[in-house]
């Protein structure tokens, strides 16, 4: 593998980490901006290292919170690896609009949905605003990143 990309990758991961720590508070628990860095990376990154970076993201986001799920973080942790997986296939599909309308409803409805059956369907009612509410914060910040990136990865490969 090229450096470059196990170099940006590996610094996604760790703004990914960073953005974990930023905790803001949304009805029952907070909203991390652990997923902002991993949306912005499919501008410069291929969908595969995009999703590991956001999988690194939720897993440092769950244990500076004092993983309150437990093992479920796993799953969650595979969960986001597959949203930003496809979000980075559709963004590189030119699907500009899809490609956000997918990310918050798959992480702030679908992903959730295991836990009305594993835990009970009164958490998922109770957990699934809170995570929409911090799925459109996320999206909402990368929505005004994303292009800024692209420009100045486009300046800077040009050199």
């Amino acid at each position: 593998m090229r450096v470059r990309l196990l170099t940006l990758t590996a610094m996604i991961a760790t703004l990914c980490a960073l953005g974990a720590l930023v905790k803001l508070p949304v009805g029952i628990g907070s909203a991390a901006l652990d997923a902002v860095p991993a949306l912005v990376s499919v501008a410069i990154l291929p969908p595969l290292f995009s999703g590991i970076a956001a999988t690194i993201g939720h897993l440092v986001s769950a244990l500076s919170s004092g993983m309150p799920l437990g093992p479920f973080h796993v799953l969650i942790a595979a969960e986001m690896f597959v949203i930003l997986w496809i979000f980075a296939k559709l963004h590189r599909g030119g699907k500009h609009v899809g490609k956000w309308i997918f990310f918050v409803l798959a992480n702030g409805v679908i992903a959730p949905l295991p836990f009305y059956f594993l835990i009970a369907p009164a958490f998922f009612f109770t957990a699934v605003p809170s995570l929409f509410l911090a799925a459109c914060l996320n999206a909402g910040i990368s929505l005004l990143l994303i292009p800024l990136v692209e420009r100045v990865y486009k300046k800077v490969a040009l050199k």
